[in-house]
């Protein structure tokens, strides 16, 4: 899918209005895992091991990493499309904004609720933007297009990939804890619920291939 084929077709205003609110929230669900500070989703630790060797807000960190990816994408063949470059910038700089009015968690129970809000959130942000069907996030084109290139399974090359992201930023000091596993867990049956309550009429979103962090769910995820 390119830029500018996604632009036509029914219903384009409400698959604008649901890709920028989902990518919005999506960035809230994340600031509010980092204010929960009982583990963050697999690249968000990356994200949060960098910003605390670099200096750099979180935001801004996914910003350039999902950049960085997107590069990836020219020697691999994959084509963006407007979700995929509004992906790079709106989730980080959603999430910078939410973690600049969200104050750090005082205790365990606050923590934990913000822990399950982010998780529930981030569910309901999959499921708007990709129903959108405006292309892929940065991370899955680079699933995509690897799966295509090596022939490996999808649930094979995702799972290498978030294994190397998460040990990666938690060698960088990102936050890997319970949170971390519980999205994992949670994330796929959320997404698939969310997607398929916010699929827009006459819009087919079964034939998507990307998966979610939980093998065997064939659902898209950031």
């Amino acid at each position: 899918m390119s830029i500018a084929s996604g632009l036509r077709g029914r219903h384009l205003t409400r698959r604008l209005v649901q890709l920028y609110a989902g990518l919005a929230l999506y960035g809230v669900s994340s600031a509010l895992l980092v204010r929960g500070g009982l583990g963050l989703e697999p690249w968000g630790v990356l994200h949060q091991g960098l910003a605390d060797r670099t200096g750099l807000s979180i935001g801004t960190v996914s910003i350039v990493v999902g950049a960085l990816v997107l590069l990836v994408w020219i020697p691999i063949r994959q084509k963006p499309g407007l979700g995929t470059v509004s992906n790079v910038f709106v989730i980080g700089l959603a999430m910078d904004g939410t973690l600049a009015v969200v104050p750090e968690t005082d205790g365990l129970p606050a923590g934990i609720a913000l822990m399950l809000l982010g998780i529930v959130l981030n569910g309901v942000a999959t499921g708007l933007y990709i129903a959108a069907r405006f292309g892929p996030g940065p991370r899955d084109g680079l699933m995509t297009g690897l799966h295509r290139l090596t022939g490996r399974s999808i649930r094979l090359v995702r799972t290498a990939i978030e294994i190397a992201v998460v040990a990666t930023g938690f060698l960088l000091g990102g936050s890997f804890g319970v949170g971390t596993i519980l999205y994992a867990l949670a994330i796929g049956p959320l997404a698939q619920f969310f997607l398929r309550f916010f699929a827009v009429p006459g819009e087919s979103t079964g034939s998507t291939p990307v998966v979610s962090g939980t093998p065997g769910q064939a659902i898209l995820r950031r």
